[in-house]
């Protein structure tokens, strides 16, 4: 018996494993570009997006993956909340169950608790390609499971539309045929589930085997350390009556269900024959022996960091010396033809001049977004997790930790959010304290402009100067948020460690399409930033610079009015209410070797650590007095002098201001998400404090 079309889209929900393709199946269903990993962790959210057909609508929701129903984290609430339509979440009119065809007995675990849910369930056999002969038949498991299975391949979007329209079709049954994989229990086992069920909200409760089935989740999920919200507490005192009942039989009701489930899955998987892609899983264990080595696999993802950083400077220089004369010739043009006074001043040197030397970063930023796409992308990411995972668990870290650390080189604020993958609240505490030490990619302006500007393009026993400096500050930051985990997870933060659960995936030849539209994404939110926070912040700052204006032409012949305009803008800077404030605080900055002009940076760089290079090319592009044509900022720097004569800015100076940026909390977007993370003030003004005084204490 067949239903009438719906009217309103369907609501899809896309399950799976962590690691199976399925953010690329749903970019693929969509048309959307939701970011894409070779290791699990990326999506700690839901994200939707609408599929239209002639036959129909659906809604594909995309959430966190997950090995079972079993949840105690955040993250893991987010599929049971959406599964079961908890917390606001509207119940789902069909279930899209993502396999990787390579590893069919571990996804088959999760997909047995899905058809007992009684929620129409459409699978996708995912990378049936990569697997080649071993590839088990689409068409044997269909029949086996008594749902439709459909051949797909979410790389390539191969599948796609087979995919959408049998699960049309699915919604158009009224009463689907009962499901073929059919888990046996003991009677003591389907006993304990029964009498748990009891205590599920009515609101939850539908057949027998789906109220067995959150009776299931509930023993597996709830207890006296989880982070679930939500729950009854009747349910919970049931599991907690039920669980100690059976651990007074001397019963293990883990083992018990995981025995019973898979029982049925083995002999399915002997059926079917196949589903292990041995050549492919053959050739990463080669791969692995070397790289997974404590020895080799080390000097290898060293070796490997230094060409991308070294790669940074000698891809980006030809771009950014074409950003720079760009930029350049923007300004003189627009100043030929603009009549002076304060507008034309705040365009060219408040607004073009500020953002624009933040913009000739752009190239370097991109290489290391596009580098570090492909890392991932190859599977060679979660190989660097397993690493350090020894080291991490040392320290006090989760060895997924590694997850949002790595994030952290792009951006602070989504590995913040990444933390939701970790399963206890004192582990993502730890992890959001020491991620904003990872270099992110806000910093690499400042570094490139001190390296470039202070130490010379040359090498040091064959290794490249800069490249190898640059490396080291990415070093230095990620040892000094290892140390910083191990003391607060001895004081401020304590806890036990918890052992790594991580798939190594198979490597895979990194997609460049994706990476490159990852990298367009980036570049847009980074100008969006530019237009924006970097603008609004820059302009602030000429303000703070430029007024009050003073006119001071002692300096010059009455009839020079070139040097008459250029000495009462240094005159004007100088006793500039920015000038002011930098030079009150510079007491306190002269001990780390900063004059006023660089505290006025750092005091600017609260906004977003960028505005430290614009605000620098304020001040020496308001104050220039000595040459008729504008230099680069990298030259600006070379030639500043005290008084005395001597270089304001030495290589130990430049050393010093890049340690403080290293390790300064100089992001208050940072400590806006760390505050909705945690639900207070409290960890925010620690995090700013400690962060503080370990830059101060460091670059002294």
């Amino acid at each position: 018996m067949n239903s009438p079309l719906r009217t309103t889209p369907a609501v899809a929900l896309l399950l799976g494993n962590p690691n199976v393709g399925k953010t690329s199946l749903f970019n693929a269903l969509t048309s959307s570009r939701a970011r894409v990993g070779n290791y699990p962790g990326i999506t700690v959210d839901r994200r939707s997006g609408r599929v239209d057909t002639p036959q129909g609508a659906l809604e594909v929701v995309d959430v966190p993956g997950t090995y079972s129903l079993n949840a105690r984290s955040r993250e893991e609430q987010i599929t049971i909340d959406a599964l079961l339509g908890l917390q606001g979440e509207p119940r789902p009119d069909l279930l899209i169950a993502v396999v990787d065809a390579g590893q069919l007995g571990r996804c088959l675990y999760f997909v047995s608790q899905l058809l007992e849910l009684g929620i129409p369930l459409v699978v996708a056999l995912n990378m049936a390609d990569e697997v080649g002969p071993d590839a088990p038949s689409a068409e044997k498991l269909e029949a086996r499971l008594g749902v439709p299975v459909v051949r797909t391949q979410g790389q390539t979007g191969q599948g796609a539309d087979e995919l959408v329209r049998r699960a049309l079709e699915r919604l158009t049954v009224a009463s689907p045929a009962a499901p073929g994989l059919y888990v046996r229990r003991s009677d003591a086992l389907r006993h304990d589930l029964d009498r748990v069920a009891e205590a599920l909200p009515e609101s939850w409760r539908g057949s027998v085997e789906r109220d067995r089935a959150l009776g299931q989740w509930a023993l597996g999920s709830l207890d006296e350390v989880d982070e679930l919200e939500g729950i009854p507490s009747e349910l919970r005192a049931r599991v907690k009556q039920v669980t100690a009942e059976a651990q007074a039989a001397g019963r293990d009701l883990d083992l018990e269900i995981a025995a019973a489930r898979y029982a049925v899955i083995d002999a399915l998987l002997a059926e079917l024959g196949g589903g292990v892609a041995r050549e492919r899983l053959a050739k990463s264990e080669r791969i692995d022996r070397v790289l997974l080595h404590p020895f080799a696999g080390s000097f290898a993802f060293g070796v490997t960091m230094l060409v991308v950083f070294q790669a940074l400077f000698v891809g980006a220089n030809p771009a950014i010396d074409a950003i720079e004369a760009g930029i350049g010739w923007i300004s003189d043009a627009l100043r030929a033809v603009l009549p002076p006074g304060v507008l034309t001043d705040l365009l060219l040197d408040g607004a073009l001049l500020g953002v624009g030397n933040v913009l000739v970063f752009l190239p370097q930023i991109l290489l290391l977004f596009l580098f570090v796409g492909l890392l991932e992308d190859s599977g060679y990411m979660a190989r660097g997790a397993y690493l350090v995972d020894r080291i991490m668990r040392s320290l006090g870290l989760h060895g997924r930790a590694f997850v949002p650390l790595v994030s952290g080189f792009a951006c602070a604020i989504p590995a913040i959010l990444a933390t939701r993958t970790l399963e206890r609240r004192r582990d993502r505490l730890l992890t959001m304290l020491v991620v904003p030490l990872m270099t992110c990619s806000a910093r690499l302006p400042v570094y490139s402009l001190i390296i470039a500007a202070l130490f010379p393009v040359g090498s040091i026993m064959g290794l490249p100067v800069q490249g190898l400096l640059l490396l080291t500050m990415y070093l230095f930051s990620s040892l000094i948020s290892l140390l910083a985990a191990w003391v607060l997870g001895r004081t401020v933060v304590r806890g036990t460690n918890m052992p790594l659960l991580l798939e190594l995936p198979p490597y895979r030849l990194p997609r460049l399409g994706p990476t490159l539209r990852s990298m367009v994404e980036k570049a847009r939110q980074f100008l969006s930033e530019a237009g924006t926070v970097i603008l609004a912040a820059t302009v602030a700052l000429w303000v703070l610079l430029s007024f009050p204006r003073h006119v001071d032409t002692n300096p010059c012949a009455p009839a020079d009015t070139a040097c008459v305009e250029e000495a009462s803008k240094a005159a004007t800077l100088d006793q500039s209410y920015g000038a002011r404030l930098g030079k009150t605080l510079e007491p306190v900055m002269a001990p780390l070797g900063f004059d006023w002009k660089m505290t006025t940076g750092i005091i600017g760089a609260f906004a977003a650590r960028e505005v430290f290079v614009s605000t620098l090319a304020l001040v020496y592009g308001l104050g220039d007095v000595a040459d008729d044509e504008a230099l680069p900022l990298r030259d600006q720097i070379r030639r500043e002098r005290h008084a005395d004569g001597t270089p304001v800015y030495t290589p130990l100076v430049g050393l010093s201001l890049m340690i403080f940026f290293a390790l300064a909390c100089q992001c208050m977007s940072t400590l806006a998400v760390v505050k909705r993370e945690t639900g207070g003030y409290r960890w925010p003004a620690f995090l700013f404090a400690y962060m503080t005084a370990l830059a101060y204490l460091m670059s002294f």
